[in-house]
């Protein structure tokens, strides 16, 4: 496995996003400015045609780019943590022509690494993470235990999206939704639902 599986993944996650973009627009709307699904859309769509444009062989630096382009096509609070994310889960892969199926475990590790560590929130706050982060375990638990790819790919997409479907009863620390107080217990998480689809998305470049 080369580079190219990393475009294909970007490729992926940008077709989600824009597949999804008035659902994500909805979920923002309800505690938030509702442009979610326009900045995922936008964002990922720049860090995809950077990487494929590139023909970049060396994944961390195809990372790297592709999430400096974002930044600077989706420069919201959580376009940034995107981009971010994938500048840091570059820097893991830095040098990497060729990779193995730890590698991607690794670089999603160092996503929420960089998304946790920014924005300054722990998982049980309603935010990205509370997705992210079960198929982020899901993934490597699957890996060590001798899944391929594929298969640990699907259970990352199953974990995160049962943690988007957990995350509707935490309560709202961060951003606009903590405003609604215990309210905010009875709302779907916007950057969960992306945290899910992301995962979603990985799931179908791997097949």
């Amino acid at each position: 496995m080369d580079a190219s599986y990393l475009v294909k993944m970007l490729g992926e996650i940008s077709k989600t996003m824009d597949e999804n973009r008035e659902r994500l627009i909805e979920l923002d709307s309800v505690a938030g400015d509702g442009d979610l699904g326009l900045t995922m859309t936008k964002g990922f769509r720049a860090a995809y045609d950077t990487a494929e444009a590139s023909g970049e062989a060396d994944a961390g630096r195809l990372l790297y780019n592709a999430g400096k382009a974002m930044s600077s096509a989706a420069p919201s609070t959580m376009g940034t943590l995107m981009a971010l994310g994938l500048m840091q889960g570059g820097k893991v892969l830095k040098g990497k022509t060729d990779l193995a199926d730890e590698d991607i475990a690794a670089f999603f590790a160092a996503y929420e690494e960089s998304v946790m560590t920014r924005g300054k929130a722990k998982l049980g706050e309603k935010t990205f993470l509370d997705g992210f982060d079960p198929g982020v375990k899901a993934m490597k638990g699957a890996l060590d235990a001798g899944d391929s790819l594929a298969e640990a790919t699907k259970k990352a997409a199953e974990a995160a999206e049962e943690g988007f479907k957990a995350a509707k009863s935490m309560l709202a620390v961060h951003g606009k939704p903590a405003v609604k107080g215990e309210a905010s217990r009875e709302m779907d998480d916007p950057g969960a639902c992306v945290a899910a689809l992301i995962m979603q998305a990985v799931a179908a470049a791997s097949v």
